[in-house]
């Protein structure tokens, strides 16, 4: 199928979608946009593995469940582009059902970042490395976002504000205990607030790199909570 048609027929069938889950909660017309936005461009790209279920099922969810983070996803495509030459990788998008660039719409530094879909700051993919925090630990988020739907930035978010309050007495109590790491505030917060946040554990043990060294040392598990993809293959 020619890119054209592709991204024609995949942007009627998102409209389609997404305007009938978003008449659910009276936002059928700006729903149906989106939806119609993520088709044209993931079809433009050939992003969906169509002859495959996991394909299908992507598209489905990101049309209708998870639409709120393919919101996010269609968001950041346009302020990566805004920003300037975002490195769309083909190599590691194309039927993979994800979109993946070297830089685009980033937060931190040295540090990938999923919206929806949309996997930003994977940095030089041509070293293992990197390519491996896209299809090990970056894509976990993406199917995270596409199952946990509306409730998958709630959860993200939530964690991250009471992880940081939370690492404020953590790191408190620590100071007045003997034998302990002394751990920065800082450091501290950032443990609670991101790494031990479930859905980033879930993501670390899936890229075989639990615990991370960022990660202050006897704080939290450190043990991974499943299996690397790394010793399932």
């Amino acid at each position: 199928m020619r890119r054209s048609g592709e991204a024609a027929l995949a942007g009627m069938a998102g409209a389609a979608l997404a305007g009938m889950a978003g008449s659910l909660v009276g936002l059928g017309a700006p729903a149906a946009v989106v939806g119609a936005l993520n088709g044209v461009i993931s079809g433009g790209r050939r992003i969906y593995a169509w002859r495959q279920p996991a394909g299908n099922v992507a598209f489905v969810l990101d049309s209708t469940w998870a639409l709120a983070t393919t919101t996010a996803a269609v968001v950041s495509h346009g302020v990566g582009a805004v920003r300037g030459e975002p490195g769309f990788s083909a190599a590691l998008s194309e039927r993979r059902n994800r979109h993946v660039y070297a830089r685009g719409m980033t937060m931190r530094r040295g540090f990938a970042i999923t919206y929806g879909n949309s996997v930003h700051g994977s940095g030089d993919t041509t070293h293992p490395r990197r390519a491996k925090l896209v299809t090990d630990h970056e894509d976990v988020h993406v199917w995270q976002a596409r199952w946990l739907g509306p409730l998958y930035p709630v959860l993200y978010g939530g964690w991250m504000l009471g992880g940081a309050v939370a690492g404020v007495f953590v790191w408190l109590i620590r100071q007045r205990r003997e034998g302990e790491e002394r751990a920065s505030l800082g450091k501290t917060v950032e443990s609670c607030a991101y790494y031990l946040n479930p859905l980033e554990w879930w993501a670390y043990s899936r890229d075989d790199h639990w615990p991370p060294a960022g990660k202050v040392k006897g704080l939290g598990p450190d043990k991974p909570i499943v299996r690397s993809f790394v010793s399932t293959r």
